[in-house]
């Protein structure tokens, strides 16, 4: 039971790697907070979570509202009395234009979701944590954190956004126990991209960036998420790790 005890907050946890992180860390002694905007998808969770025996609540929230991110941490905090891990996670991919073509509306719901909520659950989250002595924080940026790809201009830009917010905030806060890193994953195999109307002509491309020849896997992302939040990555503050099968090393 890796994380006896442990209070986990994930957001974006009704499905993919939100999901398959939280019913990780339930299985590993956590009791985990679960939010997500979706409400049917983040019950299934809590649902599947309470069939294995383990601890866990859904909160609905719009994670770009500074007041519901607010009274997530505070109903966290309410339910299981402290916050020990954040896998800050919910996100969206926006869509496929090039820069000029992309919509002002477009680029204001990408950099909401992907960046502005971001740093309101970092910064309630810090609040919290300077509180109570410290804890954990593990982004969920991407590959395109390090690198870029034509036609996904405001998520390249997001992520690239992310990483520079995980470092900022790690140094600010090394001092004051509080460690806050960034996954960056490749493309990964979840019920979203199988579900994909044009899987069949997309899924070749999308191999292709990766060396290794294949897409990700959810567990893959869920232990890489775990170990960041475990005692041993103790030394790592700033850190983006790569989770993509080469895509940026290549």
């Amino acid at each position: 039971m890796r994380f006896q005890d442990k209070v986990v907050l994930v957001t974006g946890a009704g499905s993919g790697i939100g999901a398959g992180v939280a019913q990780a860390f339930a299985r590993a002694g956590a009791r985990v907070m679960l939010a997500d905007i979706n409400a049917e998808q983040g019950q299934q969770c809590l649902a599947a979570i309470e069939a294995e025996g383990g601890q866990a609540a859904f909160f609905q929230v719009d994670v770009t509202s500074a007041a519901q991110m607010r009274e997530l941490v505070s109903a966290t905090v309410s339910r299981f009395g402290r916050l020990d891990i954040v896998h800050n996670n919910a996100g969206i991919s926006g869509s496929n234009d090039f820069t000029a073509d992309i919509e002002e509306a477009e680029f204001d719901r990408v950099v909401a979701v992907n960046l502005k909520a971001v740093w309101l659950c970092m910064k309630y989250s810090i609040e919290q944590m300077l509180q109570q002595g410290g804890g954990v924080i593990v982004n969920t940026a991407s590959a395109l954190a390090l690198t870029v790809l034509p036609g996904s201009a405001t998520y390249n830009a997001t992520k690239h956004a992310v990483a520079g917010l995980t470092k900022t905030a790690a140094v600010e806060y090394a001092s004051r126990n509080i460690r806050i890193n960034a996954i960056c994953p490749g493309v990964i195999r979840t019920a979203m991209l199988n579900n994909h109307p044009n899987l069949a002509e997309l899924e070749p491309k999308l191999v292709a960036l990766h060396p290794v020849g294949r897409l990700g896997e959810v567990e893959e992302v869920v232990k890489a998420v775990l170990w960041l939040a475990s005692e041993e990555a103790s030394f790592m503050h700033g850190s983006l790790v790569t989770v993509d099968g080469g895509w940026t090393a290549h």
